[in-house]
């Protein structure tokens, strides 16, 4: 898994502070194709949200879903929607989930890009 993209905002409490990190991850997926596996880049999200108290982590959260499509402007549009409205790790998979299983489906328009070629 490799990191393209890192976007942060940080929220300052009263007596803690939240860092965010919102991670544009890439990574490789294998598809089947008849008795063939074929190997195809995708990408997924990372969210990570770092606590402090007095400039100390005290605790860390992360999540994170790989291979959400092998189209990266669709992901990172999920990123960005995710990063504008702070989106804990924590409710990660209820707010994307639904971009998901839409996004799930370009995985089979490649292999149909594959048999029509």
């Amino acid at each position: 898994m490799i990191i393209v993209e890192n976007l942060s905002k940080i929220h300052q409490g009263e007596d803690m502070e939240k860092t965010y990190f919102y991670r544009l991850i890439k990574d490789k997926f294998n598809l089947n194709y008849g008795d063939e596996l074929i190997e195809v880049q995708s990408y997924g999200i990372e969210i990570e949200r770092q606590d402090k108290v007095e400039g100390n982590i005290v605790n860390i959260e992360r999540d994170y879903i790989k291979n959400i499509s092998p189209q990266r402007h669709k992901v990172h549009s999920l990123l960005k929607v995710l990063h504008d409205n702070t989106v804990s790790p924590i409710h990660l998979i209820d707010i994307a989930g639904d971009y998901v299983d839409e996004y799930i489906n370009d995985f089979d328009n490649v292999l149909r890009e594959i048999a029509t070629n």
